[in-house]
């Protein structure tokens, strides 16, 4: 008897609502043989920035996926560099979600968007569906499936994908470190003790690294489904980061999103209860998490000391930027108010890791 999936959409939320008329209108315009019957539309309920919306006519059913609203930072929510990427990985990574429609016309849904097919399986945040009987095997189990994904993922030669006309692999590190800077610096809303200090220090121990792979860039376990007997991934979503750098400052920002048992209050709880990883017994620490991988892609790890420490700095920023949002009245979402002190929490949190102090 398989599980019952948790239930993952909600109503959609005051002031995110659709046109169903004329999304209807549309999705009958673009796509054959929909079934004769009324569009209904749900919201998914995870997630701090981009809306996602489950659509539904009878037994067909899809995922459209826009930008927030209100302003939002340049080169950010590029919603046609995203389905172009799902379109490239689906084919050769079919836990990308297939593509079925790009539009650009804002009387549609107010802003570019697409749809994709809807998966089915589990997905993972903080808690586990009901009926489940949750052992250390089964959270080692889960563990092992996010660590042979990731090697897969930079396993693919980003060559044979269009990935490459919308990638600048030269110099990724370079780029990265001093571009999520000048966002924060874009962002600011409070001053932050040590966060100059953390960010020279960044400036200044950039590794040479040349090796280039796919790299998702967002790769969290609640951004991952897994079949119903948690024996496989059947889904990876929020691609929009995804671009061809360095694979190991995507292994460095999976680490600063598994969070586990015995880390500081501030990391499991900044966007609301803590998740699975910090609850179960079970789950592959971090280090065992890093030398799982460097043993199943050869590659040499000895540097993720720094990786580490920008991705808690990046994740700081990508929080402080939704926390700006809220701040100058551009959403309404109470759940962004108190994001401020998860900002600070991080920077604190990477100063830490940066010193080797933990």
């Amino acid at each position: 008897m398989p599980h019952q999936v948790s239930k993952d959409v909600i109503p959609v939320r005051q002031g995110e609502e659709l046109n169903l008329k004329i999304l209807e209108n549309f999705l009958r315009e673009q796509i054959d043989s929909l079934p004769n019957e009324p569009l209904e539309v749900l919201q998914f309920s995870a997630g701090h920035s981009n809306l996602t919306y489950q659509l539904k006519m009878g037994e067909w059913e899809a995922v459209l996926r826009r930008p927030p609203l209100g302003p939002v930072a340049p080169k950010a929510h590029d919603m046609e560099r995203e389905c172009k990427i799902l379109s490239e990985l689906n084919p050769i990574f079919p836990v990308a979600p297939k593509t079925l429609v790009f539009s650009k016309q804002p009387e549609i849904v107010g802003s570019p968007f697409f749809i994709m097919e809807r998966k089915r399986g589990i997905v993972l945040d903080t808690s586990f569906p009901e009926g489940v009987q949750v052992t250390p095997e089964l959270c080692k189990q889960i563990s092992e499936i996010m660590v042979d994904k990731l090697v897969e993922l930079h396993s693919i030669s980003y060559k044979e994908t269009g990935l490459a006309e919308i990638s600048k692999p030269k110099g990724f590190m370079e780029r990265q470190v001093h571009g999520w800077i000048g966002r924060y610096e874009r962002a600011k809303t409070d001053e932050i003790a040590g966060v100059e200090a953390l960010m020279q220090w960044l400036k200044d121990h950039i590794p040479a690294n040349e090796e280039v792979t796919i790299i998702h860039y967002d790769y969290k376990l609640n951004n991952v489904m897994l079949t119903e007997d948690f024996t496989k991934m059947s889904g990876l979503f929020d691609w929009e980061m995804t671009t061809v750098g360095d694979p190991l400052a995507d292994l460095g920002v999976a680490m600063s999103y598994w969070n586990l048992p015995d880390d500081p209050e501030t990391l499991k709880k900044g966007l609301g209860k803590d998740p699975v990883t910090a609850v179960y017994k079970g789950f592959l620490t971090r280090r065992d998490f890093i030398e799982l991988y460097a043993k199943k892609s050869g590659r040499d790890v000895s540097d993720l000391h720094f990786y580490l420490t920008f991705a808690y700095f990046k994740l700081a920023v990508i929080v402080q930027q939704i926390y700006y949002r809220f701040k100058k009245g551009q959403t309404n979402d109470q759940r962004f108010a108190g994001l401020n002190r998860f900002t600070a929490g991080l920077i604190q949190h990477g100063t830490l890791v940066a010193n080797e102090k933990i």
